[in-house]
Protein backbone atom coordinates (compact mmCIF):
# COMPACT_ATOMS: atom_id res chain seq x y z
CA UNK A 1 0.00 0.00 0.00
CA UNK A 2 1.48 3.38 -1.34
CA UNK A 3 0.71 6.81 0.80
CA UNK A 4 -2.44 7.62 -0.91
CA UNK A 5 -4.16 3.95 0.04
CA UNK A 6 -3.60 4.73 3.71
CA UNK A 7 -4.55 8.07 3.89
CA UNK A 8 -8.02 6.52 2.02
CA UNK A 9 -8.14 3.92 5.39
CA UNK A 10 -6.99 6.24 7.95
CA UNK A 11 -10.50 8.66 6.08
CA UNK A 12 -12.74 6.13 6.32
CA UNK A 13 -12.90 5.40 10.27
CA UNK A 14 -12.38 7.52 13.32
CA UNK A 15 -9.23 5.93 15.20
CA UNK A 16 -8.59 2.57 12.53
CA UNK A 17 -6.14 1.17 15.40
CA UNK A 18 -8.01 2.09 18.65
CA UNK A 19 -6.41 4.80 21.34
CA UNK A 20 -4.62 2.52 24.32
CA UNK A 21 -1.20 1.64 23.52
CA UNK A 22 -0.72 -1.86 22.39
CA UNK A 23 0.01 -4.20 25.66
CA UNK A 24 3.07 -5.18 24.60
CA UNK A 25 4.14 -2.12 24.08
CA UNK A 26 3.23 -1.27 27.52
CA UNK A 27 4.70 -4.59 28.92
CA UNK A 28 8.21 -3.33 28.28
CA UNK A 29 8.44 0.37 27.88
CA UNK A 30 6.51 1.05 31.25
CA UNK A 31 9.74 0.06 33.48
CA UNK A 32 12.18 2.05 31.21
CA UNK A 33 13.60 5.45 32.03
CA UNK A 34 12.16 8.43 29.75
CA UNK A 35 14.53 9.62 27.11
CA UNK A 36 14.08 10.45 23.59
CA UNK A 37 12.11 7.79 21.35
CA UNK A 38 10.87 7.35 17.52
CA UNK A 39 7.93 5.68 16.60
CA UNK A 40 7.67 4.71 13.02
CA UNK A 41 4.69 4.24 10.70
CA UNK A 42 3.25 5.68 13.46
CA UNK A 43 -0.75 6.01 12.60
CA UNK A 44 -2.99 7.87 14.50
CA UNK A 45 -0.50 8.10 17.33
CA UNK A 46 -1.14 6.37 20.27
CA UNK A 47 2.12 4.80 21.13
CA UNK A 48 4.24 8.27 20.56
CA UNK A 49 1.41 9.80 22.97
CA UNK A 50 1.40 7.63 25.28
CA UNK A 51 4.88 7.34 25.47
CA UNK A 52 4.51 11.44 25.90
CA UNK A 53 2.63 10.99 28.51
CA UNK A 54 5.06 9.00 30.24
CA UNK A 55 7.96 11.93 29.93
CA UNK A 56 9.46 10.57 27.08
CA UNK A 57 10.09 12.97 24.34
CA UNK A 58 8.41 11.33 21.35
CA UNK A 59 8.65 11.85 17.23
CA UNK A 60 5.97 9.89 15.46
CA UNK A 61 6.25 9.32 11.55
CA UNK A 62 4.58 8.36 9.28
CA UNK A 63 3.23 8.98 5.47
CA UNK A 64 -0.25 9.19 5.62
CA UNK A 65 -0.71 13.08 6.12
CA UNK A 66 -4.73 11.83 7.32
CA UNK A 67 -3.24 10.03 9.98
CA UNK A 68 -0.60 12.52 11.37
CA UNK A 69 -3.12 15.56 11.49
CA UNK A 70 -5.48 12.92 13.33
CA UNK A 71 -2.57 12.33 15.28
CA UNK A 72 -1.88 15.90 16.01
CA UNK A 73 -5.77 16.35 16.39
CA UNK A 74 -5.41 14.01 19.45
CA UNK A 75 -3.01 15.27 20.85
CA UNK A 76 -4.38 18.75 21.16
CA UNK A 77 -6.40 16.95 24.13
CA UNK A 78 -3.11 16.00 26.24
CA UNK A 79 -1.70 18.76 28.55
CA UNK A 80 0.07 21.06 26.90
CA UNK A 81 3.48 19.39 29.43
CA UNK A 82 2.97 16.57 27.25
CA UNK A 83 2.26 18.17 23.83
CA UNK A 84 5.45 20.21 24.32
CA UNK A 85 7.39 16.86 24.15
CA UNK A 86 5.65 15.35 20.93
CA UNK A 87 5.95 15.83 17.63
CA UNK A 88 4.56 14.39 14.85
CA UNK A 89 6.45 14.20 10.93
CA UNK A 90 4.80 13.55 7.72
CA UNK A 91 8.12 10.97 6.11
CA UNK A 92 8.40 8.10 4.30
CA UNK A 93 10.42 5.83 6.72
CA UNK A 94 12.19 4.02 4.05
CA UNK A 95 13.50 6.95 2.80
CA UNK A 96 17.58 6.92 3.37
CA UNK A 97 17.47 10.35 4.99
CA UNK A 98 14.37 9.49 7.57
CA UNK A 99 16.52 9.03 10.76
CA UNK A 100 19.45 11.54 10.10
CA UNK A 101 18.88 13.67 13.24
CA UNK A 102 22.41 13.66 15.20
CA UNK A 103 20.84 13.75 18.70
CA UNK A 104 19.87 9.61 18.52
CA UNK A 105 17.35 7.87 20.48
CA UNK A 106 16.88 5.57 23.60
CA UNK A 107 14.03 3.66 22.30
CA UNK A 108 12.00 3.13 18.53
CA UNK A 109 9.02 1.06 17.83
CA UNK A 110 8.28 -0.46 14.84
CA UNK A 111 4.94 -2.20 15.77
CA UNK A 112 3.58 -3.66 12.92
CA UNK A 113 5.30 -2.10 10.37
CA UNK A 114 5.83 -4.85 7.64
CA UNK A 115 8.10 -4.40 4.32
CA UNK A 116 9.47 -6.43 1.94
CA UNK A 117 13.12 -8.31 3.69
CA UNK A 118 15.68 -5.73 1.68
CA UNK A 119 13.69 -2.65 3.26
CA UNK A 120 13.45 -4.30 6.71
CA UNK A 121 16.49 -4.77 6.79
CA UNK A 122 18.02 -1.51 5.75
CA UNK A 123 15.58 0.01 7.76
CA UNK A 124 17.21 -2.28 11.09
CA UNK A 125 20.42 -0.82 10.19
CA UNK A 126 19.61 2.83 10.03
CA UNK A 127 18.05 2.67 13.39
CA UNK A 128 20.78 1.21 15.15
CA UNK A 129 22.79 3.70 13.93
CA UNK A 130 20.35 6.03 14.86
CA UNK A 131 20.40 4.48 18.72
CA UNK A 132 22.45 6.20 21.71
CA UNK A 133 24.32 3.56 23.35
CA UNK A 134 22.08 1.11 25.50
CA UNK A 135 19.11 2.62 23.28
CA UNK A 136 16.40 -0.15 22.63
CA UNK A 137 14.86 -1.31 19.90
CA UNK A 138 11.81 -3.16 19.47
CA UNK A 139 10.12 -4.65 16.61
CA UNK A 140 6.51 -6.30 17.27
CA UNK A 141 4.40 -7.34 13.80
CA UNK A 142 2.72 -10.49 11.81
CA UNK A 143 4.64 -13.29 12.20
CA UNK A 144 5.07 -15.71 9.28
CA UNK A 145 3.76 -18.87 10.45
CA UNK A 146 -0.02 -16.26 11.28
CA UNK A 147 -0.91 -17.00 7.64
CA UNK A 148 -1.14 -20.47 8.26
CA UNK A 149 -1.62 -21.04 11.91
CA UNK A 150 -3.70 -18.28 13.13
CA UNK A 151 -5.98 -15.36 11.85
CA UNK A 152 -5.48 -12.11 10.24
CA UNK A 153 -3.03 -10.01 9.32
CA UNK A 154 -1.14 -9.01 5.87
CA UNK A 155 -1.80 -12.15 3.41
CA UNK A 156 1.83 -11.46 1.34
CA UNK A 157 4.50 -13.99 3.42
CA UNK A 158 7.13 -11.31 1.54
CA UNK A 159 6.36 -9.02 4.10
CA UNK A 160 6.54 -11.13 6.95
CA UNK A 161 8.80 -12.33 9.23
CA UNK A 162 9.51 -14.83 12.12
CA UNK A 163 11.66 -13.07 15.95
CA UNK A 164 14.93 -15.77 13.65
CA UNK A 165 14.58 -13.32 10.99
CA UNK A 166 14.53 -9.67 13.38
CA UNK A 167 17.60 -11.30 15.16
CA UNK A 168 19.11 -11.74 11.64
CA UNK A 169 18.61 -8.32 10.47
CA UNK A 170 20.38 -7.07 13.42
CA UNK A 171 23.71 -8.26 11.94
CA UNK A 172 24.70 -8.61 15.70
CA UNK A 173 25.15 -5.45 15.99
CA UNK A 174 22.53 -4.87 19.10
CA UNK A 175 22.24 -8.07 21.81
CA UNK A 176 18.94 -9.39 22.28
CA UNK A 177 16.90 -9.27 24.78
CA UNK A 178 13.77 -10.60 24.11
CA UNK A 179 12.86 -12.87 20.77
CA UNK A 180 9.62 -14.58 20.92
CA UNK A 181 6.17 -15.12 19.11
CA UNK A 182 3.63 -14.14 20.96
CA UNK A 183 -0.37 -15.04 21.19
CA UNK A 184 -3.23 -13.12 20.88
CA UNK A 185 -7.15 -13.77 20.80
CA UNK A 186 -8.81 -12.17 18.47
CA UNK A 187 -12.47 -12.43 16.61
CA UNK A 188 -12.53 -15.62 15.06
CA UNK A 189 -8.87 -17.00 16.82
CA UNK A 190 -5.07 -16.75 17.56
CA UNK A 191 -3.75 -14.13 15.70
CA UNK A 192 0.98 -14.79 16.20
CA UNK A 193 3.42 -11.80 16.29
CA UNK A 194 6.56 -12.51 16.48
CA UNK A 195 8.39 -9.93 18.79
CA UNK A 196 12.32 -8.64 19.15
CA UNK A 197 13.73 -6.11 21.50
CA UNK A 198 17.10 -5.50 21.66
CA UNK A 199 19.22 -3.15 23.28
CA UNK A 200 22.67 -1.28 21.78
CA UNK A 201 25.75 -1.95 23.51
CA UNK A 202 26.99 0.54 26.13
CA UNK A 203 30.20 2.23 24.96
CA UNK A 204 33.23 0.40 26.11
CA UNK A 205 31.54 -2.76 26.39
Amino acid sequence: MDAQDWDDRYSQTDMVWGTPPNPVVVEFATSLPPGRALDLACGEGRHALWLATRGWRTTGVDFSSVAIEKARRVATQAPRSVRERLDYVVDDITAPDALTDPSGYDLVLMIFVHLERTQRRELVSRIIDALEPEGILMILGHDTINLTEGIGGPPDPEILYTPEDLKDDLDGRLDVTVAERRYRDVEGGTAIDALLVARRPALGS
